[in-house]
């Protein structure tokens, strides 16, 4: 489980910059979003989250091009970055998180199980990065997304846009 007083961090530091975050998850389904919103006061900060679990729901609902996921795959670093891009853009936000991977089981040689993607935008600035947890189960695979996702926003958002 996530430590609190990251998501906490998080949402103070963009509240004190009146700062908003939006979510794009596919491995994750929602789990970044409900991290921030189990904190009081979250309202203020989260603008909206976008659960993308599918190619057709990147295209639709962040406009991820059909080109990218089909030349390099939805697990991809192309679209981590472009799921962010895409939550700012479809959103009221500065700050985006985005993830896109295997939590398992299952996988491929190119793909592996463990496998993830992360997009994070602030501004004009997008930093992606990706993990490979391996085969430590769907559950683990998914809470340690989670944990790095945030990481990643407090990160940016410290460096500024």
């Amino acid at each position: 489980m996530m430590s609190v007083l990251k998501a906490v961090d998080l949402l103070d530091n963009a509240r004190g910059r009146g700062i908003l975050i939006a979510t794009a998850e596919s491995c994750t389904g929602g789990l970044v979003s409900a991290a921030l919103t189990d904190i009081p006061g979250s309202s203020r900060v989260v603008d909206r989250g976008f659960v993308t679990y599918s190619n057709e729901a990147k295209v639709e609902m962040l406009g991820v091009d059909p080109e990218l996921i089909a030349t390099h795959g939805a697990v991809s670093e192309e679209v981590a970055r472009a799921m962010a891009i895409g939550a700012l853009t479809h959103s009221r936000a500065q700050l985006s998180i985005a993830t896109t991977g295997v939590a398992g089981p299952g996988g491929s040689e190119s793909k592996p199980e463990g496998l993830v993607w992360f997009g994070v935008a602030f501004g004009d600035r997008v930093r992606t990065d990706h993990r490979r947890f391996g085969a430590i189960g769907r559950a683990n695979v998914r809470a340690a997304t989670v944990e790095i996702a945030v990481d990643m926003a407090i990160q940016l958002l410290a460096r500024g846009p």
